[in-house]
């Protein structure tokens, strides 16, 4: 005769149950994680095949250095942007669409030969989140804003905000590639992304999605920004622009002078 179920709701149950789950929880983690024995290469792109890029803006210095950062950047290859912006930032929000509109013109300055372009309204769009946290804000209420720009951070990744509709139902994907350089709103977007590749949201694992690019800011010379720190071991690439931080956090790639 079997027991009671009542009788198997034991102390060591419960233990038993919750390091099954924290082992396999653990063990996801690492298979999602770049670099570790547990992760699998990613899948190799189609060639021509649509990619969306987002891009986390900070206010001042952190803006300037993306947007000199990528000044090179190929129109051709990106087929949707999405800019990340925090609330009350409008020097961000005008300098990515001054960015967008230098594209346009020099698209015009190109004739011919911009066929191909991705370029205009339809393929950019930009996103504005909550701050994490404010200036002077109490260390109280920190928890409680920051899961709110969680939350917000995972429209940016799921969809872009554009309302064209002449925007490819393609470009309304998970992003192929993040790239930021610091600013705190990068930590919360970085982890909603981890949160959406932990669950393969939308095949966001297994489809190779979210790839990250760190780039350190060229202010930091001996040591990491606590943005770096933080995400020096869950970003794909780590990039730093002085010799002294190379390899440091195991994972830092010096790559010269970006900015």
């Amino acid at each position: 005769m079997a027991p009671p179920s009542a009788a198997l709701y034991t102390p060591t149950f419960f233990l038993a149950l919750l390091t099954t789950l924290l082992l396999c929880a653990s063990l996801r983690l690492l298979a999602i994680l770049p670099d570790t024995r547990f992760s699998s290469p990613p899948p190799r792109r189609k060639s021509g095949s649509s990619t969306r890029i987002l891009i986390v803006l900070g206010s001042g210095g952190h803006t300037q250095e993306m947007l000199y950062l990528l000044k090179d950047l190929d129109p051709r290859k990106y087929t949707h942007r999405t800019w990340v912006v925090s609330s009350g930032d409008a020097f961000s929000v005008g300098r990515a669409v001054a960015f967008e509109k230098a594209l346009e013109e020099k698209a015009e300055g190109e004739g011919e030969q911009v066929r191909g372009w991705n370029i205009g309204s339809a393929h950019y769009d930009i996103a504005i989140v909550p701050r994490a946290r404010k200036i002077h804000q109490s260390l109280i209420t920190t928890p409680f804003s920051s899961l709110y720009c969680l939350w917000a951070c995972f429209r940016p990744l799921l969809i872009p905000t554009t309302s064209s509709s002449t925007s490819s139902i393609t470009d309304a994907d998970l992003p192929d590639l993040i790239i930021t350089n610091g600013p705190a709103t990068a930590c919360i977007l970085i982890l909603a992304s981890l949160i959406l590749k932990f669950f393969n949201v939308q095949g966001a694992s297994s489809r190779g999605k979210c790839k990250t690019i760190y780039a350190e800011s060229f202010a930091r010379v001996k040591t990491l920004s606590l943005s770096g720190k933080l995400l020096v071991r869950v970003v794909d690439r780590f990039l730093v622009q002085w010799d002294g931080l190379d390899g440091v956090g195991g994972r830092a790639e010096f790559v010269g002078i970006l900015v």
